[in-house]
């Protein structure tokens, strides 16, 4: 009996543990679960709805390296928009009489030897001026409807009742309402995820009583970097050519040829209509749909091929395509829910990083860096600046998306040869890489852009962020020249003062504020530490790939200035004057040494009462949308997150974030805000080198409860 016993209390035991096995895993499962983000939910929360037009915020649609630009109708009707592409790039003609040989750089003492800058030639200043805007990015043209009232006259924005929009995140679809006199018109904008293909479905009895057209306006490229020309100039009708080709039953093909920019509008519809030119020599275009249904639908292709044939697309296979494509981003990278915080401003700090992920998707992710302002308007005639592509791209890399980096990075293998050239007219080894330029290497005269020198290390955090990602000899091999030329150029840039024994930068030179005197300014903070950080990796790439060390870049590591300190505090650079009284406004860059950057040559102690005294004293109403994210991450690094999180959350004019998500912080829209907002938000989230912490970012008060996932760690 007592045997029997026994064994009944074994396979009880017996049974008890293959029940807790067979259970376990499940328990594991439903606890993932339960702690497993809702990205849907979190994108549809954060959806854009607005109500009425406002024309300098577009709704938009694109795939990263096209945009299309909308106003409350979800077409251009009464705003002129842009349409903008990474391709479209326009050169005006030279000036009558002028040539390129004409521009001749100017020469300043450097440290001993003359050396060569392009800045202005005032002996030339009309070529110093077409210099400075060729080329640039061009409007491809604009799209609205034709709305007629029942008296027959066109109607206006006035006019419309009822106006409401919603970006849909999650599909990358946008949806129109309005009335006019009674009669709902509902609009669904969408763009191909691949091609730079919109489409356009029309819905209303509008279209049964003929009241309802579309039409396409070309105008000539503008390249004025006045904010207020930014859409074009509709009013030069002389300077290109639009002509009508192909039309063929639904299908219509509009070649346009501005100087050097021709490219091609394919247009076709899926119901009876006439299209045709407005009038001879004219630019504009109008498609008619007959008036026998309340459903029109219209798709248009923006090719550089010319002569293109007819395309056969149709708004539902683009939809189909678009729906696909954007959840597959939202699924991918990483992730994060701030909905389980008691801070209320965590919708307000959920809602821009929502909506920056999809406008930089949008807008910055084509084959070249991005400009300033993305695809939604021609600042800085359309222009891309290499300091900023920091502030642009790092964020994708920690979101886990670096492939939408990888793509406009491809910039420094292009434009390689040509910053080798740059340099050795100067006297330089290495590669000195430009400051602002378009698709050519061939910057804008300026005094700031030609000694500028903080883009110079970029090249080298970008090699190391993606050899992090991906360590291999692949990744190795593609960067090692740029990696190699960018260390050249910077060991030999450095000066060695004979007097001093160490190593210098500086002048003339231009730091990132762009608010000092270039021709007194010495070893500024941010640069002498970025320096440092630049040859330290570029010093570990040798050794990775088992190569000599560079006893150049060894020496001037080890022999470069101390980073400037003035009573205790790191100062803007080496003997400035009345500092804390005269220069506390525009970016506090010394901030950038431990945040930004990981903290080459910084003493944390003297940092932390630096980045207080910042605090303290600077005009943040004066400042850049992208400084409050590196001010954010300065105080994240150094052990402040409460700090971080105002900061990101100030309530300073230069960093607002509209209805669409755009942020202020300079020209409008400011994108470096938004990717400074998203690589602040990475970095708080998934740490940085050296930090153990989960979300070292964020206050452990109670206050801020977060789930996050999928984000790599800063440098």
């Amino acid at each position: 009996m007592r045997i029997c016993t026994e064994w009944m209390s074994f396979f009880r035991f017996f049974i008890s543990m293959i029940l807790i096995q067979s259970t376990f895993p499940l328990l594991l499962s439903a606890r993932e679960n339960a702690n497993k983000i809702d990205r849907k939910k979190i994108v549809d929360r954060n959806a854009v709805y607005i109500t009425k037009n406002n024309p300098r915020s577009p709704s938009q649609v694109g795939n990263g390296h096209f945009v299309f630009n909308m106003d409350i109708t979800g077409l251009q009707t009464f705003t002129s928009f842009n349409t903008l592409s990474d391709w479209g790039w326009h050169t005006a003609p030279l000036p009558q009489g002028i040539s390129l040989e004409d521009y001749s750089p100017s020469v300043m003492n450097t440290h001993g030897k003359d050396v060569l800058y392009d800045i202005p030639d005032p002996k030339h200043p009309e070529i110093s001026e077409w210099l400075s805007c060729n080329p640039y990015r061009a409007n491809l043209g604009r799209i609205g409807f034709v709305i007629k009232k029942k008296d027959g006259t066109v109607a206006q924005e006035g006019d419309m009742t009822y106006t409401s929009q919603k970006v849909d995140l999650w599909s990358g679809i946008v949806e129109s309402r309005f009335a006019l006199e009674g009669t709902e018109v509902v609009v669904k904008t969408v763009c191909h995820p691949m091609k730079d293909l919109l489409g356009v479905m029309v819905s209303s009895d509008l279209l049964k009583e003929g009241r309802l057209s579309v039409f396409f306006d070309f105008p000539y490229a503008n390249n004025s970097t006045d904010a207020r020309d930014y859409m074009g100039d509709y009013n030069a009708p002389e300077k290109h050519f639009s002509t009508l080709k192909n039309v063929i039953s639904r299908h219509a093909v509009i070649e346009r040829c501005m100087d050097d920019l021709t490219y091609t509008v394919s247009v076709n519809w899926n119901s009876p209509a006439h299209f045709s030119k407005e009038t001879e020599g004219g630019h504009r275009f109008n498609l008619i749909p007959s008036r026998c249904s309340g459903d029109f639908s219209f798709c248009c292709l923006f090719d550089t091929l010319t002569h293109v044939g007819i395309i056969d697309s149709k708004f539902a296979g683009i939809q189909k395509a678009s729906k696909k494509a954007w959840k597959k981003f939202w699924l991918s990278g990483a992730a994060v829910d701030l909905s389980g915080s008691k801070d209320g401003r965590w919708k307000e700090l959920e809602r821009r990083i929502v909506l920056s992920q999809y406008l930089m998707k949008l807008n910055e992710s084509g084959i070249y860096p991005p400009q300033e302002a993305g695809l939604v308007n021609t600042g800085w005639a359309g222009r891309f600046h290499f300091e900023m592509i920091w502030w642009h791209g790092v964020h994708y890399g920690l979101w886990n998306r670096w492939e939408l980096f990888e793509r406009p990075l491809s910039v420094y293998q292009k434009f390689l040869q040509t910053s080798i050239e740059r340099a050795k007219r100067q006297g330089y080894k290495g590669a000195r890489w430009p400051k602002c330029t378009a698709n050519i290497d061939r910057d804008w005269p300026h005094p700031i852009h030609a000694t500028l020198i903080w883009q110079q290390p970029h090249p080298i955090y970008f090699a190391e962020m993606d050899y992090r990602l991906h360590p291999t000899q692949e990744t190795l091999e593609k960067w090692k020249n740029i990696v190699f030329n960018t260390a050249d150029f910077m060991a030999d840039y450095a000066y060695f003062d004979v007097d001093r024994k160490e190593y210098v930068l500086g002048p003339p030179l231009y730091i990132v504020s762009e608010n000092t005197d270039m021709n007194i300014t010495l070893n500024p903070t941010f640069e002498l530490s970025y320096w440092r950080y630049g040859l330290r990796v570029a010093s570990e790439w040798r050794k990775r790939l088992n190569m000599p060390e560079n006893a150049k870049w060894k020496d001037v590591m080890e022999n470069l200035a101390s980073l400037p300190v003035e009573d205790g505090l790191y100062v803007t650079y080496e003997g400035i004057e009345n500092m804390w009284g005269k220069y506390t406004f525009e970016h506090p860059a010394l901030i950038g040494v431990l945040g930004m950057l990981p903290g080459d040559a910084v003493d944390k102690e003297i940092f932390i009462r630096t980045l207080n005294k910042v605090m303290e004293t600077w005009n943040l109403n004066h400042t850049w949308g992208w400084d409050f994210p590196m001010l954010a991450m300065a105080a994240a690094r150094s052990g402040n997150p409460r700090l971080a999180v105002e900061l990101l959350l100030h309530p300073a004019s230069g960093f607002q974030f509209d209805e669409h998500g755009f942020c202020t912080g300079g020209p409008f829209p400011y994108f470096p805000a938004n990717g400074g907002l998203l690589t602040a938000v990475a970095m708080m989230c998934g740490g940085w080198e050296g930090s153990s912490d989960i979300l070292p970012g964020f206050p452990k008060d109670g206050n801020w409860n977060i789930k996050c996932e999928g984000f790599n760690k800063i440098q």
